[in-house]
């Protein structure tokens, strides 16, 4: 078992062996990696000498193993009976949940809470049983200064969570990503949406690699710099009117698209407020509307409060936004949003 072997390598600061040994690791089980992974991440601080060359050798080795796994993959009949089972609840105009499942280290708000496989499936499992209806999966960090990644180590950070959360009966898996290769890899591997921060711009393939797989793809309004001089409302029509055409031109129908009002995304800290109160612009389109807004900056901005203690102004945003339309809240706290959520719908089904 290698989880036993990692440990003593640590011990001896002999990872430069591990890199010879690396071809047979590809063989090793997901719960072998998870294993491993947690070792090395939690040993004493003197055993930690050299953990990058150990970074890059589990990559390496990584991508060996998900290159033979057979099971890595999801055939493709299923994964397009879980979109369209997905698509079927968007259209009933129920507000759903999409838990944000970040396996990176320097996400804003839970960056390396989740890195290890095990961490992963059970914080999954643990907003599946809060009530979420989605599970966004992302391997690179999306805040302001946020350190790029590469392709392959965007690959190995989110391979494996989706391999495993990814089936007939679970929730819909998303991925969290601005690459259209990680589309397209997440794809084969179950994902049934690409949540592009980028709106089909950043990658010039984003658009054919969404319509060649088959899958939804929520197009977030990111004009890529920020412009205090714009009216925002036109400003975001025009966007929302070039995503389409690229759309068509690709072949992506229009049932199959989600849109993102962007919050944090090249707005100003008064555009942020703008454009969840200009919500109809993306609401009168007819296509779905996500709203991420957790935990973000102009809600501390607002409240004074840290990361940590933003749930209230959270919580208010996405009603607001719900009320306003919204079909999709991405978010960090599932049960409270869950319970939220319930209290309004009955109060809006009050007769």
């Amino acid at each position: 078992m290698w989880s036993r072997k990692v440990p003593d390598l640590l011990m001896a600061s002999r990872f430069a062996e591990i890199a010879d040994q690396a071809q047979d690791m590809a063989s090793a089980s997901p719960q072998d990696w998870g294993d491993a992974i947690h070792c090395y991440r939690t040993g004493k601080p003197g055993q930690k000498r050299g953990v990058r060359q150990l970074d890059h050798c589990l990559a390496q080795a990584h991508r060996l193993s998900l290159r033979r796994r057979k099971d890595a993959q999801m055939d493709r009949d299923t994964r397009i009976a879980v979109r369209n089972r997905l698509l079927a609840r968007l259209s009933t105009g129920d507000p759903l949940l999409m838990g944000i499942l970040n396996v990176t280290p320097d996400s804003f708000s839970d960056g390396g809470a989740h890195e290890s496989l095990s961490g992963a499936l059970a914080h999954a499992e643990q907003m599946r049983a809060e009530g979420a209806d989605i599970l966004d999966i992302g391997g690179e960090s999306t805040r302001p200064g946020g350190e790029e990644v590469s392709l392959e180590d965007e690959w190995a950070r989110v391979a494996q969570p989706i391999a495993r959360l990814a089936s007939e009966d679970a929730l819909p898996v998303s991925i969290d990503t601005y690459k259209a290769e990680i589309v397209r890899r997440a794809a084969a591997a179950g994902a049934v949406l690409a949540n592009d921060v980028w709106g089909m711009t950043r990658d010039a393939q984003m658009a054919d690699a969404v319509a060649e797989t088959g899958s939804l793809v929520c197009i977030t309004y990111n004009r890529g710099a920020t412009d205090e001089g714009i009216d925002l409302r036109q400003d975001m029509a025009d966007f929302i009117g070039r995503a389409f055409e690229g759309a068509d031109r690709a072949g992506i129908p229009r049932a199959h698209i989600l849109l993102d009002p962007g919050v944090g995304f090249s707005k100003t800290y008064e555009q942020n407020f703008e454009v969840l109160a200009h919500l109809d612009v993306m609401v009168e389109t007819g296509c779905p509307v996500l709203v991420g807004v957790s935990r973000k900056s102009f809600i501390g901005r607002l409240t004074g409060n840290p990361v940590g203690e933003r749930l209230v102004g959270t919580l208010a945003a996405g009603l607001d936004s719900v009320y306003r339309g919204a079909s999709v809240l991405r978010v960090h706290d599932v049960a409270a949003h869950r319970e939220a959520l319930d209290m309004y719908q009955a109060i809006r089904s009050a007769k």
